[in-house]
Parts: C-alpha cells; structure tokens; sequence
C-alpha cells in the first residue's frame, strides 16, 4: 500500500507531489484518476481534507494543492441550457 489506505490507497497524490516540476495539468489527471478510484459511495470531500491535512507541510503553491482546494468546491449536475431543444414536443 503506497498511500494512506482511507484517502489514498493507490498512492496517486502522494506520487504528485513527488514529482519534480508537475504541471497544473498533470496534477488534474492525476486527481481524476483519484477520484474515479473511491469505493462507490466514498464522497469526495471528507477524503480531500483529509489529504489537505496529511500534506499540509508541502508548499501552498504546488499545483496538487490548488487542484484540491478546486476539488472541494465540488461541480454541480451540468443542465441543459436554453434554446429550442428545451422546449416541450406536442
């Protein structure tokens, strides 16, 4: 087990921020492999500060940080937007 087995058994964000000179880019990949792994039901946000937590001695300005503080705000259902295709079929 590379990680912590509750937020991170693969090791996936303990690797980033391993990694010499990660991108920003790199770093939202990396956490949309993370975040497909969680067990079905697992919700997102207690695990995510949990990892906050557990590397909070790393530099605030590497990207893995941002894109988990990103993570926290969440993202809501996409919707529809306005336009025929909204409208009711008779």
């Amino acid at each position: 087990m590379k990680g912590d087995p509750q937020t991170d058994p693969k090791g996936l964000i303990l690797e980033a921020f391993r990694i010499d000179g990660i991108t920003p880019a790199e770093c939202r990949s990396i956490f949309l492999d993370w975040a497909l792994s969680l067990p079905d039901g697992q919700e997102p946000g207690p695990a995510i500060r949990a990892l906050l937590q557990s590397h909070a001695d790393k530099p605030g300005d590497h990207p893995m940080v941002d894109v988990l503080r990103q993570g926290l705000t969440g993202m809501s259902m996409p919707r529809r937007r306005g336009g025929w295709r909204s409208r009711p079929r008779n």
